[in-house]
């Protein structure tokens, strides 16, 4: 295929992917995704593989294709019809953790299938022993929620009605949780509308064609950059804060990357056996986190399918915390072992190319899992929100602030949205002062959040890390602050809380979640004088915070 038409061919299949990803925003109902966007769409081949991706979640859209795959070895191609949707969300076939609800279809134009377009949404509830479905002391999946393997959830363009309710009647919030599921089907329907026409517009044998050829591209692309990169080998580790079930010791993650030309071997064996807690991953969330570094390190601006992972070599033994056993639970493995996998990873070959490496972030998706019963509105009410953090500095400038770091991408949800669908009040909501990494350029701040519980009895789900293991440095750069949690209780009671816990608030209750910034890069006597008193000035650090760590008088 010439370039040009591959050119066009390429901007079409990402603008379907793109145009799916709006509708499913655009009709949600929870605030989980239509504001916080917590959700990816994607096109594959006939194979389950991805053709393209949306610029959504790193995570997602790396399991994305192992969760189409994983499905179509249980219900076979031969049996799909156009108008089918297969839905499932079990992590041991290729999902993430059982609130993903991955929902794809297949594409047929005059009778033949032609590709697959599908998406993966996080329900703000699945059920199981606690609102929110992430709850940290789980030790086994099927405390976690429903859990579906690959079953359609749509034939011939009808939807299974009984197999609707048995989902909403095992939530606890039903209304939203249904109509996000329904616009996940109107997302597929956009998708499977818009690449019907593009066979019709060039035909299908172009499309296939021109779906091979993208992929081969991309490939090449890859490779040329592998090429790029020094030939070597580095090993790095880091630790997790707990399991939030048998132990607060420290979990040991390792890897072990090889450069070898156009390829890349990254090797995790060194990392601890699965867990009795809910940090356990699967293969796939690892290979997501592989992925969205090597993309990173090399050139963003390779379209990401499966040409452009082909030359990684990923070694993760089976039962150990990145590819555990059923029954495994596996809630957070997606929130917080999967955000400690990019520092990992970034880590390691920091030692190979430091230049193309950032500095540690704030390590954790630093969730929030709210839920209990309202009586004024008589109805259970759940939500989940993800608390950002820093960006860890780089080689050319500062680390972004109070943001969703690396495999996260969500937004937050917007103070007035959250005081309208839940009984807190947001007392304050800012930038952690003195949490950056200082360096040459600083890390980016975390931050600070002050919650009011407005009733009795709700149950809250925190887990986070990096309160005793903080953000590392790169290139003399200093770690950041790690993240803090504090209750004070109505009766002025002040409590410290673990990084993972289940709390009980009541009214008149405030939580203090501090969360930490991100490791500084660079020896911090080379930071600039004005550029330290700008952070002063803009209430970031402390005149103390100027002296103490950048010698700088105010």
């Amino acid at each position: 295929m010439d370039a040009i038409t591959l050119e066009v061919m390429k901007n079409r299949f990402f603008a379907i992917a793109e145009e799916m990803g709006a509708a499913l925003i655009r009709t949600a109902y929870s605030t989980n995704i239509k504001d916080r966007r917590d959700c990816s769409c994607a096109l594959f081949d006939i194979h389950g593989d991805t053709i393209a991706q949306a610029e959504h979640i790193p995570i997602h859209s790396g399991v994305l294709p192992w969760g189409v795959k994983g499905a179509l070895k249980r219900i076979e191609k031969e049996s799909l019809k156009p108008g089918d949707m297969i839905m499932h969300n079990d992590p041991f076939i290729g999902g993430t953790h059982l609130p993903d609800i991955i929902l794809f279809s297949p594409v047929f134009f005059e009778g033949r299938l032609i590709a697959f377009v599908g998406n993966l949404a996080h329900h703000v509830d699945v059920g199981g022993k606690a609102p929110g479905s992430l709850t940290p002391d789980a030790s086994e999946i099927f405390q976690e929620g429903i859990r579906f393997s690959p079953v359609k959830l749509c034939k011939a363009g009808h939807l299974d009605q009984e197999l609707f309710d048995i989902f909403r009647s095992n939530i606890r919030t039903p209304y939203e949780s249904g109509g996000d599921l329904m616009a996940q089907i109107a997302a597929n329907n956009v998708g499977e509308r818009r690449f019907g026409q593009l066979c019709a517009e060039v035909g299908p044998d172009t499309v296939l064609e021109a779906i091979d050829a993208l992929q081969d591209y991309c490939d090449r692309r890859m490779a040329a950059e592998l090429r790029k990169l020094p030939r070597g080998e580095a090993v790095f580790e880091d630790w997790l804060e707990g399991d939030g079930v048998s132990t607060q010791q420290r979990l040991m993650l390792k890897v072990r990357i090889k450069t070898e030309g156009d390829s890349v071997t990254i090797d995790f064996s060194g990392c601890c056996d699965q867990v009795s807690g809910p940090l356990n991953g699967v293969r796939p969330m690892a290979l997501a986190c592989v992925y969205y570094v090597m993309r990173a390190v090399t050139d963003p601006s390779i379209p990401p399918n499966v040409g452009t992972f082909r030359r990684f070599h990923v070694i993760t033994p089976e039962g150990s915390i990145v590819n555990a056993r059923f029954p495994a639970a596996t809630g957070l493995g997606n929130s917080l072992t999967c955000q400690r996998l990019v520092d990992l990873l970034l880590g390691a070959l920091a030692q190979l190319a430091p230049e193309r490496v950032c500095a540690a972030a704030c390590g954790s998706m630093n969730g929030l899992q709210m839920g209990g019963y309202d009586k004024s509105r008589d109805a259970y009410f759940a939500t989940g929100e993800t608390n950002g953090g820093g960006y860890g500095g780089m080689c050319d400038r500062d680390g972004t602030s109070g943001v969703n770091t690396h495999m996260t991408n969500t937004r937050n949800t917007p103070i007035e949205v959250l005081e309208s669908i839940m009984p807190v009040r947001v007392l304050r909501y800012s930038l952690h002062c003195d949490s950056e990494g200082p360096g040459m350029h600083r890390g980016g701040f975390g931050i600070e959040r002050v919650l009011e519980f407005q009733v009795d009895k709700v149950d809250c789900l925190i887990t986070s890390d990096r309160v005793e293991t903080p953000p590392w440095g790169l290139a003399g750069g200093k770690p950041a602050k790690g993240a803090s949690l504090t209750i004070v209780r109505r009766d002025g009671a002040i409590e410290k809380l673990p990084a993972k816990t289940r709390v009980m608030f009541n009214q008149g209750d405030q939580l203090y979640y501090r969360t930490s910034g991100g490791g500084g890069w660079g020896d911090v006597s080379r930071r600039s004088v004005e550029d330290v008193r700008r952070d002063v000035r803009d209430g970031l650090i402390s005149k103390e915070r100027a002296w103490k760590a950048y010698g700088v008088r105010i």
